[in-house]
């Protein structure tokens, strides 16, 4: 999928991508950070933290992985599951669903609309296996700028939870 107006093309990610999804992750660490949101990924980078290799590894291999791309680079990725993480304590859907495991962009491309052309390119591929049912949970901390982002892209919420101290949010949007 290429977004032409915006110059970003969408493709399958993998086991190859790695080493780019854990300087994405890295990035938005410090740029939210520098923002004093140290609650949402904690300080530690993405790539140094226990497990987050072996995560970003999983992700990459055991669900469906998207990078957008802008002039070759890649910028972005979001990884699509067929159920929430078994370890966050969120309800499971009764109806088949995708969901959005991992949203992230390089800050070094920040303001280039990465964010909205991937889940534009979820709610494709979600209609496209026969789905009708997009959901994602985020951080509700912070203002709520997070869940406000996912509500102008046309999810509703549906479910709040903890995980420890950690203020979370379950989104959810119907593709017909």
């Amino acid at each position: 999928m290429e977004d032409t107006t915006r110059g970003i093309r969408i493709r399958r990610g993998g086991p190859a991508d790695a080493a780019d999804v854990l300087t994405m992750l890295d990035s938005a660490v410090t740029w939210m950070n520098a923002r004093g949101n140290t609650e949402q990924w904690g300080t530690t980078p993405f790539s140094e933290k226990r497990g987050g290799v072996e995560l970003v590894d999983r992700y990459l291999t055991e669900n469906l992985p998207y990078i957008a791309e802008l002039d070759g680079t890649p910028a972005g990725t979001l990884v699509l599951d067929s159920g929430p993480h078994p370890q966050t304590p969120v309800s499971p859907a009764e109806e088949p669903e995708r969901y959005c495991r991992l949203l992230v962009s390089d800050r070094r491309f920040a303001g280039r609309h990465l964010g909205s052309a991937l889940l534009a390119h979820a709610v494709q591929e979600t209609r496209r296996a026969g789905v009708r049912l997009l959901r994602v949970d985020c951080w509700a901390g912070g203002g709520g700028e997070l869940v406000a982002f996912y509500e102008r892209h046309g999810f509703t919420r549906t479910e709040t939870f903890r995980a420890g101290a950690w203020p979370g949010q379950v989104l959810a949007q119907r593709v017909d």
